[in-house]
């Protein structure tokens, strides 16, 4: 488990990115075909980076946490950036229109002001552990560059470039009793619809409390 930026080697229980190479000659993949350039990125270092964000515990075993790129796991299968983009805002057009007479549309014409955001970076990191040294409540960090911008005048009305929003979730038993990321994004009451609520929250009060 190293940093994803700077290859160094993780200390045990801190998520980082999973990297392997083989023990044995000619059992793993030389490389890209005619990917070169994606070849080097991909074996930096003499190690295979899987973009996977993992961590160890106590007695040695891995566990998945995350997915560095531009895709995320939930009940076992990959939610892109987008789908999550596109969660986050539902929820906050939801917010907006409960806030009072607000009309949102999703085109930018007929409307007075949009609001523009994009995610740069989401990570989970587990932050406390069962006796069995497994997940049991996860810190969901969102980094987004976020503006309210006036059409007519095209004036910025309010932003935030470097917005932080970060709390923990508890992760619900899975199969077995076992608790992983998977679980995390495959509660009952989903965490990712739980996130996108209390971001919207955020991201809404802060944008009405500065008029």
């Amino acid at each position: 488990i190293v940093n994803a930026e700077t290859d160094t080697p993780l200390p045990q229980g801190e998520v980082g990115e999973i990297v392997m190479r083989p023990k044995v000659p000619f059992c793993f993949n030389q490389g890209y075909f005619r990917m070169p350039e994606k070849t080097v990125e991909t074996w930096r270092n003499l190690w295979f980076h899987t973009s996977d964000a993992g961590y160890f515990d106590e007695e040695g075993r891995l566990f998945y946490a995350d997915r560095i790129k531009d895709r995320n796991r939930r009940r076992g299968e990959n939610i892109s950036s987008f789908e999550i983009e596109q969660v986050l805002t539902q929820e906050v057009v939801s917010e907006f229109i409960g806030r009072g007479r607000y009309r949102v549309s999703s085109a930018e014409t007929g409307v007075d002001a949009v609001l523009e955001g994009t995610i740069s970076q989401i990570t989970i990191t587990p932050a406390t552990f069962t006796a069995g040294q497994q997940a049991s409540q996860y810190i969901f960090t969102l980094r987004a560059a976020i503006a309210f911008r006036d059409l007519t005048t095209n004036e910025i009305l309010w932003e935030n470039p470097a917005l932080v929003f970060s709390d923990a979730y508890e992760v619900a038993s899975g199969t077995g009793g076992q608790l992983d990321a998977n679980t995390f994004f495959g509660q009952q009451s989903n965490a990712m619809e739980r996130i996108a609520r209390d971001f919207a929250g955020t991201v809404v009060s802060s944008i009405l409390e500065a008029f």
